[in-house]
C-alpha cells in the first residue's frame, strides 16, 4: 500500500516506523506550509496535522478523491460540513479522535458501562493527560468518553466534566471515574507510546483502502 503522510511530526514519524514495519511504502509527506505536489500517487493518505489545518488538508484529499485517515482532533465543531464536503465529491473519511486499538475498546466498555449507570446516583467524572505539546485540551479522546456518557448514560454534559492535565511527555492516559459514598468505579486507558495510534492509524488506512468512497468510523474497520 502506498501512503501519502499529511502531517509529519512526532505522530507522522511513529505512522511512517509502523507502516514501513508492516511492509508499505510511504510515497509523500507534507508538513506545516509546504506546498502539495500536483500529484500524489497514494492509495490512502494519512492526517495527524493541527487543528487549524486539518479541515483543509481533507477537503484537499476529497477533491483529489484521495481516501484519508484523519486522526487530527480540535476541529470536530466542522465536523456535519466536512462530512457533507466528502460525500458530495465522492471522497473517503476515516476520522477518529482515538485510533489505538486499545482505547477503542475502551470506548465499547464506556458506552456499556453508561448504560449501566443510566439513573444511578453514581456521580461521573474523566481526566486526561497528555504530553506539553498536546495543542487541544480537553482531548477528543476525553470529548468522546464524555458524549458516550451523555448519550447512553443519559447525563447532560454538565454533569460529566472533565479534568486536562498537560504533562512531561505523557502518551496519553484517560480515567472514567464513577464515584459514590460508598465506593468509586474506575475505567483506565494508559498508552505507554505512539506506537498504539500508529498501529491502529495503518490497520484503518489498510481497511480504508479496500473501501468504497464514504464517511467511517473505527467502528466499521473493527465491525462493531
Amino acid at each position: 500500500m502506498k501512503i501519502a503522510l499529511i502531517g509529519y511530526g512526532k505522530m507522522g514519524h511513529a505512522v511512517e516506523s509502523y507502516a514501513r514495519r508492516q511492509g508499505h511504502e510511504v510515497v509523500c509527506t507534507i508538513d506545516r506550509d509546504e506546498p502539495w505536489p500536483d500529484h500524489i500517487e497514494a492509495d490512502v493518505a494519512v492526517e495527524f496535522s493541527t487543528p487549524q489545518t486539518a479541515v483543509a488538508n481533507l477537503l484537499r484529499c476529497f477533491e483529489r478523491r484521495l481516501p484519508v485517515v484523519c486522526g487530527t482532533t480540535g476541529w470536530y465543531d466542522r465536523y456535519d460540513e466536512v462530512c457533507a464536503e466528502c460525500r458530495r465529491l465522492g471522497g473517503s473519511l476515516l476520522s477518529a479522535t482515538n485510533f489505538s486499538l486499545g482505547m477503542n475498546i475502551m470506548f465499547m466498555v464506556n458506552e456499556y458501562l453508561a448504560t449501566l449507570m443510566s439513573g444511578s446516583a453514581y456521580r461521573a467524572a474523566i481526566s486526561e493527560t497528555h504530553h506539553i505539546h498536546k495543542l487541544d485540551a480537553p482531548s477528543g479522546t476525553a470529548i468522546t468518553l464524555q458524549q458516550q456518557i451523555v448519550e447512553h448514560g443519559r447525563r447532560k454534559a454538565d454533569e460529566v466534566p472533565i479534568a486536562s492535565y498537560r504533562e512531561g511527555e505523557v502518551p496519553g492516559t484517560h480515567t472514567v471515574t464513577y464515584d459514590s459514598p460508598i465506593d468509586t468505579i474506575s475505567l483506565t486507558h494508559e498508552a505507554h507510546s505512539r506506537e498504539g495510534l500508529a498501529q491502529g492509524a495503518v490497520v484503518a488506512a489498510e481497511w480504508l483502502a479496500k473501501a468504497k468512497a464514504g464517511v467511517y468510523t473505527m467502528k466499521d474497520v473493527l465491525a462493531v
